[in-house]
């Protein structure tokens, strides 16, 4: 491309849902010539998509904003907190323009008004399947927009609006260009995974000439055509997803669920306004387990709620006991703004909110170090994602890039292994988090593999 093309700078924020927005306002602003720069000094005009969940996403966002300010002067604003302008614009009042999440249109007027394209739309092409920011071999897919419940900590809905559903030929067929593009594992993520085409209730569609209904089943199945790791995330805990793990059984997406428990207490749920069956939850766990024994099930926590009493923290570890769940994460509650529990009495000092924390994490780092030593000996499929001083970083069926453990592949020079690589992997070593373990050779015969790369 011309050095005369204009060149702007990107800051991506947040959550993968978030990182999909940026990859669509960035294939359409390479679409229309525009180069993508790495440094704020030779960008003339810098976009930052911003996170708004908690207090410190606010915080990294804004001085994500300030930094870009200082750098460059020429800053434009979208993503979740852009639905506050008013907060953007008392700390950085000479941005050149604030939109909220998924206004792509009105990002690329932004980028118009203050750098007018030089190009030629017909001969300036981008790959079909758009630009990417995850590595070449995975990636995120995204079948819905928005949220239908109103939970009582979270904002999502009032930044991001009522569920919209995309129609399941529309993913199917850009999952397809993914994979022909080289991705080995999709992503798939939402708001609410499960409650996926319930908005549309759910249409049929035409893909590879079969009908599919927009729902969370049949989209599975349909990826579970394409010759590349399905992964299912935000998943609520409904009935029908029984459904989908049969699925994982038979090997045609990946036997892992990430689903959001949030905590165990049924008051603490109720006032979380978040289902509140903790012994059916229990239940379909062990029915999951029992449809498919290799699943992995991970889950999120907030500990500190408003109102948490001692003994209600207590039953969340009796939970976490009896679930032994194979991967949890967990969040001191933060009082954002805006969220309805902040208005619920008996707020939790942040000190008790640390130590919870703490003896929360210090729990599942027992039980993950318990799960993770049984697969010692065993032989595991994983997918390369680095290689650094002779070690291959990879992750099995049962890790997702950036939230869970890793897998490190001692022989990665004798096993000659490259990125985006698939082998199995005997297992010989754990921790609390990590797998350790050799490639076996002999199933995985070197083999020289073109690595191509989008620019």
């Amino acid at each position: 491309m011309s050095q005369l093309n204009p060149k702007v700078g990107f800051v991506s924020l947040g959550c993968p849902k978030a990182l999909v927005d940026s990859e669509r306002i960035l294939t359409q602003l390479r679409a229309e010539g525009y180069d993508i720069v790495p440094s704020y000094d030779s960008a003339d005009v810098v976009v930052v998509n911003t996170c708004g969940f908690i207090d410190s996403a606010v915080t990294e966002s804004l001085d994500a904003i300030g930094e870009a300010m200082n750098e460059n002067g020429k800053v434009i604003v979208t993503g979740c907190l852009g639905k506050r302008p008013e907060e953007i614009r008392k700390a950085y009042p000479d941005v050149l323009a604030v939109s909220g999440p998924q206004d792509y249109q009105s990002v690329m007027e932004a980028v118009h008004a203050a750098l007018p394209p030089k190009h030629d739309p017909f001969v300036d092409l981008v790959p079909d399947y758009g630009i990417k920011l995850t590595p070449r071999h995975y990636a995120y897919l995204k079948i819905s927009e928005g949220c239908n419940h109103h939970c009582s900590f979270c904002i999502i809905p009032s930044m991001r609006g009522k569920l919209v559903s995309r129609p399941v030929d529309d993913v199917l067929r850009e999952a397809e260009r993914l994979v022909r593009g080289g991705v080995k594992e999709l992503l798939v993520v939402s708001q609410d995974t499960s409650a996926y085409g319930v908005d549309v209730k759910y249409a049929e569609r035409m893909w590879r000439d079969k009908a599919y209904q927009t729902r969370m089943k049949s989209l599975c199945e349909g990826l579970s055509e394409l010759d590349a790791w399905t992964r299912m995330h935000y998943v609520y805990p409904y009935p029908h997803v029984d459904d989908v793990v049969p699925l994982m059984a038979e090997n045609r997406i990946l036997p892992y669920l990430d689903i959001p428990f949030q905590h165990a207490s049924p008051r603490i749920l109720k006032l979380m306004k978040r289902p509140g069956a903790v012994d059916k939850t229990l239940e379909r766990v062990q029915r999951w387990r029992q449809l498919c024994p290799d699943i992995t099930v991970r889950s999120t926590f907030i500990v500190g709620f408003p109102g948490e009493t001692e003994a209600e923290f207590e039953e969340l570890l009796s939970f976490l006991d009896e679930a032994q769940l194979d991967r949890v994460g967990a969040f001191a509650y933060s009082p954002v703004t805006g969220a309805t529990a902040n208005d619920l009495p008996g707020a939790v000092p942040d000190e008790v909110k640390q130590e919870r924390l703490a003896r929360f994490m210090a729990r599942q780092a027992e039980i993950s170090a318990a799960r993770l030593e049984a697969k010692i000996g065993t032989v595991q499929q994983c997918l390369v994602d680095a290689i650094e001083d002779g070690i291959a970083v990879a992750r099995s069926k049962a890790d997702a890039p950036e939230i869970d453990g890793l897998v490190h592949i001692q022989n990665a020079d004798e096993a000659r292994l490259q990125v985006g690589q698939f082998v199995n992997v005997e297992i010989t070593e754990s921790d609390e988090h990590d797998l350790y373990g050799d490639a076996l050779i002999e199933e995985n015969p070197a083999r020289k593999l073109l690595d191509l790369k989008v620019l």
